[in-house]
């Protein structure tokens, strides 16, 4: 079985070596056997990158990745984790890009302001009572 280098690994899966030693730290990816001292990575490690790479780039945190490989019973086919795993992220996309077209339109709606002080646009706000209704539907923590 072929042994690859860190670098090489790094350079097939668009990586940087760091990134690979982190992945092990978190335990998403097999500790690397070594050989002279160096890490020695086998073509399973790279396919394993490949996954987390594609997991990533579509918006899966690292703890659901941890989860897409480890959160499952026994014998879960990768069809069914990705399968539960894509649903529950489309469905957070969805709410996402609802807060999103709200904020666009608040923001629309900000750009043909003409008050004379900022003290008179909360004035009006709260007069038209428009602040409760959007401020909620944004994310904690975004206030």
């Amino acid at each position: 079985m072929a042994q690859l280098s860190i670098s090489k690994v790094a350079r097939q899966v668009g990586l940087r070596p760091s990134a690979i030693r982190y992945y092990e730290r978190l335990g998403i990816l097999s500790p690397a056997e070594r050989k002279s001292g160096q890490r020695r990575y086998d073509h399973d490690a790279v396919y394993r990158l490949a996954i987390i790479q594609r997991a990533r780039q579509t918006g899966f945190t690292l703890d659901e990745i941890r989860e897409l490989f480890f959160g499952f019973p026994k014998g879960t086919s990768p069809g069914k984790r990705w399968q539960e795993m894509s649903s529950r992220k489309l469905a957070e996309l969805e709410q996402l890009s609802e807060q999103i077209e709200t904020m666009k339109g608040l923001l629309q709606g900000v750009q043909n302001c003409h008050c004379d002080a900022l003290n008179e646009c909360g004035e009006k706000l709260l007069r038209r009572g428009s602040i409760g209704v959007a401020v909620k539907r944004l994310p904690l923590g975004r206030r």
